[in-house]
């Protein structure tokens, strides 16, 4: 017989620091981009059209989970299964993943192989370590706060690799005036990248 999911009461205090501070630890690979970059026109053309539909991915799936995603503790006033929720689990953090692995192109293209490799390994690897350590401290709640409901979802829509069709039942509300309330900083940080890797490419 399987052992059951963890509580998250069972999980390590370790993982809600890292939920907590998870912004400051994703900003330090990314000040290693802005820092140690160098971009090549033909990276940029690649690297660019990942970063902005891992942001597009982003704010779809903040229109319907609202702005809760951005507490310091864990927390769902109801679970959302639609939108991009209804192909996979945790749509926000493989449109950030999306977004790190465009700038990560991006930045990197007029450098050696090694530089290159350990920029991008320093920030997917940070990112992936990141997640991993936060998504079963939210399953956990998800879990214990949604029971049954959240198991069946479980079942049907996968963590990280999006389904081809959408799984039911659906349930949420697509509210777009929500993403400029809670996307802030995320779209400063977005412009903040941009124009540093225009600034980057124009000196060449």
């Amino acid at each position: 017989m399987a052992d059951a999911p963890p509580d998250s009461a069972e999980l390590p205090a370790w993982r809600a620091f890292v939920f907590k501070h998870r912004g400051t630890l994703l900003a330090l690979p990314a000040l290693a981009l802005t820092t140690f970059g160098k971009p090549s026109a033909p990276a940029v053309a690649v690297g660019l059209p990942v970063a902005f539909l891992g942001e597009a991915l982003r704010c779809w799936a903040v229109g319907y989970s609202g702005d809760t995603t951005r507490g310091d503790t864990v927390t769902a006033p109801a679970l959302v299964t639609a939108g991009p929720y209804a192909y996979v689990r945790n749509p926000l953090y493989v449109g950030n993943f999306l977004t790190a692995l465009g700038f990560s192109i991006a930045y990197t293209g007029g450098l050696d192989a090694r530089a290159r490799a350990a920029l991008i390994a320093l920030g997917l690897g940070t990112m992936t370590a990141v997640y991993a350590t936060i998504v079963p401290l939210e399953e956990a709640y998800l879990r214990r706060t949604f029971g049954a409901e959240f198991e069946a979802y479980v079942e049907a829509v996968p963590r990280t690799w999006p389904r081809f069709s959408p799984a039911g039942p659906q349930r949420g509300e697509y509210d777009a005036g929500v993403i400029a309330r809670a996307e802030t900083r995320t779209f400063a940080t977005f412009g903040a990248m941009l124009a540093t890797l225009a600034l980057k490419a124009a000196r060449g």
